[in-house]
């Protein structure tokens, strides 16, 4: 069906003691006196991360922050900034690259009541594999979910730091991060977290509730959403907590991130490549790398070897023993505690997609490097063995070698993994079909086939038209394809609400399921074992797992 058109128009607001602000309300043109959303975008949750800032946690903004005044209203008609970044998915200007992009994006419900205890919360973090990606989905490709679904909540999308932005860190950041009491690291997790902290602290006064935030997120943002729960088990205590429910589309917890003597071979790697002698003090070394312009850095990450940023073990945001902690069942109890559920699923063929990112050449060698990239070199011999059966050559079931690399890459970030966190989570006390929901896609909409070669069939990414309703691909959704997933709609729904999804799932190994020809079926998992031992392999979950089970039962 044809795409509807929207218009747009200034929609003025009075948010409370944050201020007089302006944002747009959005409406069919055929229909301008019933609004369908209104949106404000890129409101400051924290001051520039800048100068002498670039590198470190963020900083909140004041608590006497205003956003504009009755006279002089402050404007946010348009988006976050975009944090510099790679552009081989996201072809981006460069002049619209800023380091101070630590803002968000609110899409509220309009012509809807507002519940009496305010609207439920969806947080929701975007991917990009940690390295791009933005928060800037336009108000009119929210504006079918909000409008026309079961869906009932506001959205709030924060814009965080990337790649070595978000995720260097050494021996060097940490000596400066601790003359402020401080660690070095993880800023990008730290940022989705003062956004987070701000969303509960002013979400009231956009009619929110802050008692009822869920935080989700894709593929990293998925990722993402994992570490920021993690945070919470075991940093936040009880009365500061703020997530309610979680939900992770095609991502997991991956393995223990990297230890601080990995990274240091990252960063001793950048400055290598940026000529910044290592016989320099620390001081004189993070000065230059302060100096060096954003587009060097993001094309400097090109040519290093070890070539993506990820999360750090820094016992400040993320715990040394955090995947012990989920293999022995603590993380699951704590979960139970707090009564806090979980979506967590994955599509048919997430791999297509994964292959494409920074593809390897075709050799063993190859593969092995890029995977580098992303894990610890021990995971990856553990995985290279694994997958190639003890040898160096192609497994005869792969095509070529980018092929498997797409392969371990899914079963890395996707499939495998989440079945060994799921089976720590059932021994650690949880109920699947009551506190965890399992699901899969083997279907995909028409209007991604805009977007992703539909010879990649259900790859990762495509069933973002089904949770956003169509999103901004193509035309939308068909009117066939809104009866195919009302019922998944209306799950979601309830899920964000608090209130039963209706999943229809009972044991460990069902996963509601959208099958190819678009009927909903319950899958009993038949890459189960397949996932336990990959788990078992890098994540050390089977003796760690029994333990956990025993103690859970005593």
């Amino acid at each position: 069906m044809p795409r509807l058109h929207y218009q747009h128009e200034i929609y003025r607001f009075i948010a409370g003691p944050l201020g007089h602000i302006e944002g747009v309300t959005v409406s069919e043109r055929a229909n301008p006196s019933q609004p369908l959303l209104h949106y404000f975008g890129g409101l400051p949750y924290a001051l520039p991360p800048i100068g002498k800032h670039r590198f470190r946690r963020p900083r909140a903004l004041p608590d006497q922050y205003r956003y504009g005044t009755k006279a002089s209203p402050g404007r946010f008609t348009r988006g976050t900034a975009y944090c510099p970044q790679p552009r081989r998915f996201a072809n981006l200007d460069t002049e619209l690259w800023d380091e101070d992009c630590l803002q968000l994006n609110i899409y509220l419900p309009a012509g809807k009541k507002r519940p009496a205890n305010g609207w439920p919360v969806f947080f929701y973090i975007h991917g990009g594999f940690l390295q791009w990606g933005t928060a800037n989905e336009p108000p009119r490709a929210i504006a079918p979910l909000m409008s026309e679904t079961a869906f009932e909540a506001i959205i709030v999308s924060p814009s965080y730091r990337l790649n070595l932005f978000g995720f260097l860190s050494s021996k060097e950041l940490q000596a400066e991060a601790q003359t402020s009491g401080e660690h070095a690291g993880n800023m990008g997790f730290w940022d989705q977290r003062t956004a987070l902290e701000w969303t509960a602290k002013s979400i009231e006064y956009f009619g929110g509730n802050p008692g009822n935030i869920t935080v989700g997120g894709y593929s990293a943002g998925a990722h993402s959403a994992f570490h920021q729960l993690a945070h919470e088990l075991y940093f936040v205590p009880d009365d500061q907590a703020i997530i309610k429910r979680t939900i992770c589309w095609s991502n997991s917890p991956g393995v223990q991130p990297r230890t601080a003597s990995d990274h240091q071979k990252q960063f001793d790697e950048l400055l290598e490549a940026l000529k910044i002698p290592p016989s320099l003090s620390s001081e004189v070394k993070l000065e230059r790398l302060r100096a060096v312009p954003i587009k060097q850095l993001v094309d400097i990450q090109e040519k290093l070897k070890i070539s993506e940023f990820r999360a750090t073990s820094d016992e400040s945001f993320v715990s040394k023993t955090l995947i012990a902690k989920i293999n022995s069942g603590d993380f699951a109890k704590r979960m139970k505690a707090r009564n806090i559920k979980l979506m967590n699923g994955e599509c048919k063929e997430e791999h297509n997609l994964y292959r494409s990112w920074r593809t390897p050449a075709n050799s063993y060698d190859a593969v092995r490097t890029r995977l580098i990239g992303d894990y610890p070199e021990d995971v990856v011999d553990k995985l290279m063995h694994h997958y190639c059966r003890g040898t160096k050559a192609l497994p005869p079931a792969r095509n070529d070698w980018p092929d498997l690399f797409g392969r371990i890459y899914a079963d890395m970030q996707v499939h495998h993994l989440e079945r060994g966190f799921h089976r720590a989570l059932e021994n650690g006390g949880l109920e699947f079909g009551k506190d965890v929901f399992r699901y899969r896609f083997d279907w995909r909409a028409g209007c991604v086939d805009s977007y992703f070669p539909p010879e990649w069939g259900v790859t990762h990414a495509t069933d973002m038209a089904i949770w956003f309703w169509g999103l901004d691909y193509g035309d939308g959704l068909s009117d066939q394809d809104k009866e195919v997933l009302k019922t998944w709609n209306q799950g979601f729904a309830a899920f964000v609400k608090d209130e039963d999804p209706q999943w229809g799932t009972h044991g460990i190994k069902d996963m509601k399921r959208l099958r190819s020809d678009g009927r909903t079926d319950i899958w009993i998992d038949e890459q189960w074992q397949a996932g336990l031992d990959v788990w078992d392999l890098v994540n050390g979950g089977n003796a760690a797992g029994v333990v956990g089970w025993i103690r859970s039962k005593l």
